[in-house]
């Protein structure tokens, strides 16, 4: 999150992104059975991953893994991540985790609804 700020902020502040489409992204790319094991490994605690073969997409029908090259938000906007990499994303989890873990953050936090 804090890196898609930093983005938007350095897109608010440059001249050079007007009228261009720039990912803000990490460079990154991870499965969700990855995330879901790193998420695991953050919160110290071990998980197994069952999978429903009756929900598995068939082959090349989706998209299953993403990856957003940040070369010209770097070069437009001299903007890069500072979660880019493995290393990176486990650090933004475990900031995540001990946001989550502090009672006053919880009580702040609505789950059931969209806002701003």
């Amino acid at each position: 999150m804090a890196d898609t700020v930093a983005g938007f902020i350095a897109a608010l502040e440059s001249d050079r992104g007007t009228g261009e489409v720039i990912n803000i992204g990490s460079n990154f790319e991870i499965s969700i059975g990855d995330t879901a094991s790193a998420i695991a490994e953050a919160m110290g605690t071990s998980i197994e991953i069952i999978t429903d073969e009756q929900r598995l997409r068939p082959e090349k029908s989706e998209v299953e893994r993403l990856w957003a090259s940040n070369a010209k938000a770097r070069g437009l906007l001299d903007w890069q991540p500072q979660y880019g990499s493995r290393k990176g994303f486990l650090r933004g989890l475990t900031e995540t985790i001990a946001w989550f873990r502090k009672s006053a953050n919880l009580s702040a936090y609505k789950a059931d609804i969209y806002n701003i």
